[in-house]
This record gives structure tokens, C-alpha cells and sequence, in this order.
């Protein structure tokens, strides 16, 4: 595939997610497909997964943990077999009921018409603010802080 039919694959991929047709889009991922992340213990869609199964579950965790208000691809900039897409997005945290803002960069990295690889770059700490439900006890007190 040449730049453009790149370009035109990772486009198309971004309206099936925000279609909700997440079956056709693992479609255009390898078997082999490697999804990376930014990781973090307090993200319960963080780190990495592998072939289209993995790929498939980091999308149920995402859709579990956070509800998309907006999300929007912005610049797609391609060469060779990379597309790298920049964008911005405001999730909801579904269990805390907290919005937040993420930046993104998504790189993409195609062989033989499909996804073979994908690495997203985000606001760890945005989500994990909106995501960290409180628990009693972690908060100091207005007592414990005057001595």
C-alpha cells in the first residue's frame, strides 16, 4: 500500500471505534498484531497486548473503566509504513463519574494492508486522577495537618 492507502486504513479504523464496531476494526489487525501502552497498575487498560484476543480485550477494559465524550483524531502525518495520528480526547470514568482531557499520539506501524503494530502515548496521570476512586482514611484531615 502506498502512504495515502495507509492514511485511508487508520482513518477508516478511527470511525469503526467511534462507530462502536470494534469487531471490523480488529479486521484490520494482524493475528500477530502487538497493542502497547503506557503502563500503569492504576489503569485497568494500560500496558500491552497481543494478537487481535489481546487487542480485543484491551478494548473491553477500556469500554468498562471510561465512556468516550469526545474523541478526535486531528493531524495524520505518514511515511513509509508508519501513520502517526495526534489528537485529543475527554473520557468519563464510569465508576467515579469524573471527566478528564487527553492529548494522544497513536503510532502505527502497517505490513501487507494491516495493522501489525500500535503505540499509543497519553496523560497517565489524568486518567488515574479520574479513575482513582478515594478510599476512606487517604485524605489528611484539616486536625492531622495542624499539629
Amino acid at each position: 500500500m502506498d502512504i495515502q492507502q495507509n492514511k485511508q486504513l487508520v482513518m477508516d479504523g478511527y470511525r469503526l471505534y467511534q462507530n462502536g464496531d470494534i469487531r471490523n476494526l480488529l479486521d484490520r489487525y494482524h493475528d500477530y498484531a502487538e497493542w502497547i501502552g503506557p503502563e500503569s497498575e492504576f489503569l485497568p487498560f494500560g500496558g500491552s497486548f497481543h494478537g487481535k484476543a489481546g487487542i480485543g480485550q484491551f478494548f473491553a477494559l477500556l469500554d468498562a473503566a471510561v465512556k468516550p465524550l469526545r474523541f478526535e483524531p486531528q493531524q495524520f502525518i505518514a511515511e513509509g509504513d508508519m501513520v502517526v495520528v495526534s489528537g485529543t480526547a475527554t473520557w468519563l470514568a464510569k465508576q467515579t463519574g469524573r471527566s478528564y482531557d487527553s492529548p494522544w499520539v497513536h503510532v502505527f506501524t502497517l505490513h501487507d494492508d494491516k495493522v501489525a503494530r500500535f503505540q499509543s502515548y497519553y496523560d497517565t496521570a489524568a486518567a488515574e486522577r479520574a479513575l482513582h476512586v478515594d478510599q476512606p482514611g487517604e485524605a489528611l484531615s484539616a486536625a492531622q495537618l495542624h499539629h
